[in-house]
């Protein structure tokens, strides 16, 4: 089965700037994006943050051109009206993580892959870091 996941900021860090040690598994998972066997997607907003990031470290130019290579393989879930008020009104205490969550539960993913786990305690869809989600899609 094909799974739909909502890839989070930190991971797609850890593949664009190779952060170590989490590029490795970073990687395999957009391999298995690439090759079809995981559906992968973000929202703008991770979007908007991986722009302000990449640019601290180099050119707006090049963080453009990742992004656009970024964009390839992964799809971009809407983020509206209803998406902002669940996670306003949600028990999250990082807003950014609800929207996160809340745009995966709209288009009814399967998973959130992220290194922040903690941070979704209260999810109803499993919350899987690289690792986890590369074994899981090769079992």
């Amino acid at each position: 089965m094909n799974r739909r996941v909502l890839v989070d900021a930190d991971v797609i860090l850890d593949l664009l700037l190779a952060r170590e040690p989490f590029f490795t598994a970073a990687a395999e998972l957009f391999l298995l994006i690439q090759d079809g066997a995981i559906s992968g997607f973000t929202t703008p907003v991770v979007f908007a943050n991986l722009f302000y990031v990449l640019c601290q470290r180099m050119p707006a130019s090049e963080a453009a051109t990742a992004l656009r290579k970024l964009r390839l393989l992964l799809g971009v879930l809407p983020v509206d009206q209803k998406t902002v008020d669940r996670g306003l009104a949600s028990a999250f205490a990082d807003f950014e993580d609800a929207i996160q969550y809340y745009a995966a539960i709209g288009q009814g993913l399967d998973a959130i892959v992220t290194r922040n786990k903690p941070d979704y305690k209260a999810a109803e869809i499993p919350v899987l870091d690289a690792v986890e989600c590369v074994r899981l899609a090769s079992a």
